[in-house]
């Protein structure tokens, strides 16, 4: 399922009669914002040429052009079909009383003090895009009249929206379950519900809303509904909110009521995935290690008993691995040479295990590896291939070698997660006491000379219950 606002690429009309300013402001423009198309016209009749073959997201004017006013520009893109609802920005050193007074008479969207330089330009740009982002979404249309929906359907698909037109709330309301089932990062798989609030069929559009709101708990933000309504009277008004609109359009429907109601719900939608979006960011953020890049031990407190718990993760082995003699890198070469050699022992380690893996930092130089579905030969197999990789790092030319502790739920199949972690805590520090560069694995039983093939030079111990190891 794609993303709760369509991306496209943004395409974007500056109009100014300095080649020097069109040239500073598209470069810095396409630096900024990849993702958009620039076009650059030096008057105001190029401008015109351009606007009556193509449609343009956003028209940025200058006030004084060489051939004609900013504002009549302006008025001329308001007449046309294409552009009678693209945001217009002017460009000038001076919001005077005229182009205060003129300015929404000729439709135009903000203004922008063009003596605030180029970069707060773009950043306008920027935010301004963000709000008028365009008719661009997804919407799941019921109505039962053949000819009302092929006349509303018409004018949002001019639009530039994406409809899914259905007849009834029985199957809008499939449509629904089955999107929210395929759901990817919590998109709801349409980004507005337009619905009739009379309709055939057992259920009316009132129940769809309630359905909506009740038994799939979207809210307003997450999921807005326009009703469509034969009646504006007080009393139906207060029906339709209470059913869980969030706005209403009376029939016949009028164009720029419809679009403009659509426009302000689109815009709510907007925001709430831009909050949840966020929202995510902050937690990755709170989950992740800033130096290392490996997940924090926040991220092991609120998640690692779930991931041993879970049966389908089983067999699971923790690693948990040590820098050799850290401190005396610190205290010879300084911190920031240690902050670098765990940073590149972060990305290592990131590299070189799958996404199922959870790559824990810690604390200090100590980072934690639990690994879901391996066997004890597989566990080995992975960490003396770790151990030879870090081996091999020398991190900002600096050698390091690591120790490393096993443990697995094949000897422990009922142990909860911090038990595990211990057990593997014990290991690491026998291999520590055996020599250090070496694994140490914590068995239910002792086993003796276990050697795995094509890694001879690989240094393995085995701690038993009784937390004596053999070398």
């Amino acid at each position: 399922m794609a993303k709760s606002i369509i991306k496209k690429t943004v395409s974007i009309m500056v109009v100014d009669g300095s080649e020097v300013s069109r040239t500073i402001i598209s470069r810095i423009l396409k630096a900024e914002m990849p993702n958009t198309s620039i076009i650059t016209c030096g008057n105001g009749e190029e401008a015109l040429a351009h606007l009556a073959i193509e449609h343009y997201d956003l028209i940025t004017t200058s006030l004084m052009l060489p051939d004609m006013d900013g504002l009549h520009l302006a008025r001329t893109a308001r007449q046309s079909d294409s552009h009678h609802y693209t945001p217009i920005v002017v460009v000038s050193g001076d919001a005077d009383n005229r182009l205060l007074r003129e300015g929404f008479e000729a439709g135009v969207t903000d203004y922008f003090d063009k003596s605030l330089g180029y970069n707060d330009f773009v950043d306008f740009i920027k935010n301004i895009t963000r709000r008028t982002s365009g008719l661009v979404g997804r919407v799941l249309y019921i109505e039962d009249s053949k000819t009302a929906a092929m006349v509303t359907r018409h004018i949002m698909e001019k639009h530039g929206l994406k409809i899914t037109h259905t007849t009834n709330a029985e199957h809008a309301l499939e449509l629904l379950e089955k999107a929210a089932e395929q759901s990817v990062d919590g998109d709801s798989g349409y980004d507005i519900i337009i619905t009739d609030f009379y309709l055939q069929g057992k259920m009316t559009g009132g129940d769809l809303l309630h359905a909506v709101r009740t038994r799939m708990h979207y809210s307003h933000q997450e999921m807005p509904v326009l009703v469509v309504t034969v009646s504006d009277s007080a009393e139906k008004q207060a029906e339709v909110f209470h059913a869980g609109a969030n706005d209403f359009v009376s029939k016949p429907i009028v164009e720029e009521i419809l679009l403009a109601r659509i426009y302000s719900l689109l815009l709510i939608k907007q925001q709430f995935n831009a909050l949840r979006r966020q929202a995510e960011e902050m937690r990755e953020i709170a989950a992740t290690d800033s130096l290392t890049g490996v997940k924090s031990k926040r991220y092991l407190l609120d998640n690692g008993d779930k991931f041993i718990t879970d049966k389908s993760n089983h067999p699971v082995s923790v690693f948990l691995l040590d820098i050799d003699h850290f401190k005396n890198i610190n205290d010879t070469m300084g911190h920031i040479t240690g902050d670098h050699v765990l940073a590149g022992l972060g990305e290592l380690l990131n590299a070189s295990f799958s996404k199922d893996a959870l790559i824990i930092r810690f604390g200090g130089e100590e980072f934690a590896i639990i690994l879901p579905k391996v066997s004890i030969e597989t566990a080995k197999m992975k960490a003396e291939a770790i151990r030879r990789k870090i081996e091999r790092l020398n991190p900002v030319n600096v050698p390091i070698t690591i120790s490393l502790g096993i443990a697995s739920t094949i000897d422990h199949p009922d142990i909860n997660l911090n038990d595990l972690i211990q057990l593997a805590d014990k290991a690491l520090y026998a291999a520590k006491d055996s020599g250090r560069n070496r694994i140490c694995i914590h068995s239910a039983s002792c086993v003796e000379n276990m050697v795995i093939p094509d890694m001879d030079s690989g240094i393995f111990d085995f701690l038993n219950q009784n937390d004596t190891y053999i070398q």
